[in-house]
């Protein structure tokens, strides 16, 4: 199973990704965690984060993710994912798939800003930011929407809310 969460930058992916994989893994081992960002790093950052950049790297993720799958190896995938032919793309060759949208206002992103993308798209020192300067399609068919901010927006009661929505995930 391929869980793929998706949001934007401040939408709380890493946080509720990476508890949710030690959750996971303690009923299944073979879970593995993987983040858009750092498979940039791991790719080398040879691509840029303009629209083309961003649909290269969304194509990378997904095909390991496919690999991944092939093999019997569940994953948990944190990316902004803006594109929506991916994630059919996914919900076609993925043995199984549900795709979780981490629902933030961007007033709410704004004023996390954990990286300062958005200062610096909105004050001109940075380019190609989604939700700024890149649109951000809501994604068309999420298995799951989640509000990760206000009182019930807490990272442990999401991922109490992802485990309960899940299909039996393979061990």
């Amino acid at each position: 199973m391929v869980i793929w969460l998706i949001g934007m930058s401040g939408a709380g992916k890493t946080t509720v990704g990476t508890r949710l994989v030690t959750r996971l893994k303690a009923e299944s081992p073979n879970v593995v965690y993987l983040d858009g960002d750092l498979l940039r790093d791991v790719w080398g950052e040879s691509l840029g984060h303009d629209v083309q950049g961003r649909e290269a790297n969304a194509g990378r993720v997904s095909r390991l993710c496919a690999m991944l799958d092939r093999q019997g190896i569940n994953v948990v995938a944190a990316v902004l994912s803006i594109f929506p032919e991916w994630q059919e793309w996914n919900r076609e060759t993925f043995s199984e798939y549900f795709e979780v949208f981490l629902d933030v206002p961007m007033s709410v992103l704004e004023e996390r800003d954990t990286k300062g993308l958005y200062q610096a798209a909105r004050n001109g020192r940075m380019r190609d930011v989604v939700g700024v300067d890149i649109p951000f399609p809501r994604p068309p068919k999420p298995d799951l929407v989640l509000e990760s901010w206000g009182p019930d927006g807490t990272p442990d009661a999401l991922v109490d809310r992802v485990l309960a929505a899940l299909p039996a995930v393979r061990s």
